[in-house]
């Protein structure tokens, strides 16, 4: 296997086990999308970073303090959290 074969096959497995545990405890989308309403609505310019802590502190999902340790689901769940809450905020 070539290195970006085994990356995307890293990528993948870690999608896979982050949606593994989404489905085994559906309660986690709620209560990340309430802590990134809460974060992303301050304004603050380290929102991410807590809403990150915050995610790893009341869910069973681990996200690394530090933005520079997020693997490649890490950082696509947060974009997401943030693409999922522009939107909402848009529709009001």
């Amino acid at each position: 296997m070539s290195a970006p074969e085994i990356q995307k096959t890293r990528v993948i497995n870690e999608l896979r086990g982050f949606i593994k545990k989404l489905l085994q405890d559906p309660k986690i989308l709620e209560q990340s999308l309430e802590v990134a309403r809460k974060h992303l609505g301050s304004g603050d310019k380290d929102a991410m970073a807590k809403i990150a802590n915050e995610i790893s502190d009341t869910t069973s999902v681990h996200i690394p303090e530090d933005p520079a340790e997020h693997s490649e689901a890490d950082k696509l769940f947060l974009e997401l959290l943030k693409e999922v809450i522009a939107e909402e905020q848009a529709l009001y």
